[in-house]
């Protein structure tokens, strides 16, 4: 894992190339290149990346433009929040270890 904000930066774009382009434009991802990246990278900040429902919801809200496809800044929307989630988790740890 990086230790730098730039190093984060090149992790993420290296990910969604990792699995982006094996079924299609490699700009983007398909529903199943996403349950991939899913099951390999996410699976556990994510419930059920497993399931087929699931894959399907986060593809809906993923998916801006509604062209079935997901493109970097789509997918860095789902990386943004759940590092915001991340980040609130532990700060409410934080809190409550120090009440």
């Amino acid at each position: 894992m990086s230790a730098n904000l730039k190093g984060a930066m090149v992790d993420l774009i290296d990910v969604f190339y990792k699995y982006s382009g094996k079924e299609g434009d490699k700009y983007t991802l398909t529903k199943l290149e996403l349950k991939n990246l899913l099951q390999s990278e996410l699976a556990e900040f994510l419930e059920g990346p497993n399931d087929a429902h699931v894959v399907e919801k986060i593809m809906r809200e993923l998916d801006d433009n509604k062209d079935g496809l997901v493109d970097f800044q789509e997918f860095v929307g789902l990386v943004a929040a759940l590092t915001v989630a991340c980040n609130e988790f532990f700060m409410d740890l934080d809190k409550c270890g120090n009440k």
